[in-house]
């Protein structure tokens, strides 16, 4: 859809989406330096800081979509903002490793509790496009306003810096309170509730300004969705996403360090990878729109494998070529953003599909949205988890026994392939009738039948 036709409660929804990640991003780049160099913690200490910051995000994501389906979107929204200011006012008055520890954790599990429930929400505007339009997924515009705010951020904190990272934590504070009072007093309350209500009330009504306004009903059991062996299959493919995106936090700046290209080539590639997004991701989507979201996530993974390629193709150990090498590192991350703008608004528009699917089949053990988009955003925190620890033991091995220089690379070629051939045969078979599917599904139901 485009952006001036989403319902207000979508609008402030995006809104509140691209202040989180200002806020966000303009205090946690700044994060570990500010230990070190403030507060003279090591490195072990650091890193077990932002590690646990990480985990308690990513590892609480099914929790946090399990309290959205029970408490409704608006309360673990702005409980998940208030859980956030609480983290950095814990690190505003932090001074040593258990009150920055305690402090991470907060910060971390006030996303787990706001992205689920946002993302959820959203995914009721996210209806299909009448012929001859040129209506968008809700959740490519999610993809754009949250860059937004991962651009700006790190230039806010950057220029608050100055002021000492007090200030930067500050700020943060005053931006995530301002975002709370907006979404306490734009998102309407739920309506009253019976326990009697149809359990399929909260993912199959009619809806155009939804936001905060159907809670999944809690006699849906919160764990129904790790009995969707489909769905199981869907998200475990679908984390290659995740993982490969994370490469360009950490596989990249070791393989600029490994050409002997200096980090200052790190800040450039992530403006490369922002201004991409925000330069193609409407173009992206709109192609991704006419192929249909099967060929789109297949495509996807597919480029995906190719960025690796190139980094496997072109890889050299320690001390290699420099100036050369600057050229085939443009060119993953480039291919790379462009696998990942293809698959994140599908995977994440086509969640709802296992949710009807599920219902049409006449099992009950169904879950609601929260718990289904918490259940992919945990297996991409699990996959990135398990793959940078095997990614990294491979760079360790690959330079001590000097194996082939793109071994490291090898297997996330292998993985995304894996994806791009196996996930498109994972989606719903069926929609029951009468229910708003997102463009994406729209179009691929076509395409099946």
């Amino acid at each position: 859809m485009l952006f001036r036709d989403c319902p207000p409660e979508t609008r402030t929804l995006l809104g509140a989406q691209l202040v989180f990640n200002l806020g966000f991003f303009a205090v946690i780049p700044f994060l570990a330096g500010a230990m070190r160099s403030d507060y003279g913690l090591g490195a072990a200490a650091v890193g077990l800081v932002l590690g646990a910051r990480t985990f308690s995000q990513q590892g609480m994501f099914l929790l946090g979509g399990i309290l959205a389906d029970r408490w409704g979107a608006r309360r673990s929204i702005l409980t998940g903002c208030l859980v956030r200011i609480s983290g950095y006012a814990t690190l505003l008055g932090a001074s040593d490793l258990p009150l920055f520890l305690l402090g991470a954790v907060l910060t971390g599990a006030g996303g787990a509790l706001f992205s689920p429930a946002l993302e959820a929400q959203l995914s009721h505007a996210d209806q299909p496009a009448p012929p001859g339009t040129k209506r968008r997924s809700v959740f490519v515009w999610l993809a754009i306003t949250g860059e937004i705010g991962a651009v700006l951020g790190p230039l806010l904190g950057s220029a608050l810096l100055g002021w000492g990272f007090d200030a930067a934590l500050t700020a943060g504070i005053a931006v995530f309170a301002a975002v709370t009072v907006l979404l306490w007093w734009r998102l309407p309350a739920p309506p009253a509730r019976t326990d009697t209500a149809p359990a399929d009330t909260a993912d199959t009504a009619d809806t155009a300004d939804t936001a905060g306004r159907r809670p999944s009903v809690p006699s849906r059991p919160a764990l129904g969705c790790l009995r969707d062996r489909r769905f199981l299959a869907f998200c475990a493919l679908g984390s290659v996403n995740l993982l490969a995106y994370n490469q360009l936090y950490f596989a990249i700046p070791v393989e600029l360090e490994r050409r002997g290209l200096g980090q200052a080539w790190l800040g450039g590639l992530f403006l490369l990878a922002s201004v991409l997004t925000l330069s193609l991701q409407l173009p992206v989507a709109g192609l991704a729109r006419r192929v249909g979201s099967g060929p789109t996530l297949s495509a996807g993974f597919v480029l995906l494998a190719a960025a690796f390629a190139v980094a496997a193709g072109t890889a050299v150990h320690p001390g290699g070529p420099t100036a050369e090498a600057v050229a085939p590192v443009l060119i993953t991350v480039a291919v790379l953003v462009l696998g990942h703008m293809a698959l994140t608004p599908t995977i994440l528009s086509l969640v709802p599909a296992f949710l009807h699917a599920r219902d049409a089949s006449g099992q009950g053990d169904v879950s609601g949205r929260g718990a289904y988009y918490g259940l992919v955003a945990t297996c991409g925190g699990i996959a990135v988890l398990v793959g940078n620890t095997v990614l990294g033991r491979l760079v360790d091995a690959t330079d001590r026994f000097q194996w082939w220089a793109g071994t490291p690379w090898a297997p996330l070629v292998l993985l995304a392939l894996l994806s791009a051939v196996a996930i498109p045969r994972m989606l719903p078979d069926r929609r029951p009738p009468g229910i708003s599917a997102s463009p994406s599904i729209e179009h691929h139901d076509e395409k099946a039948s």
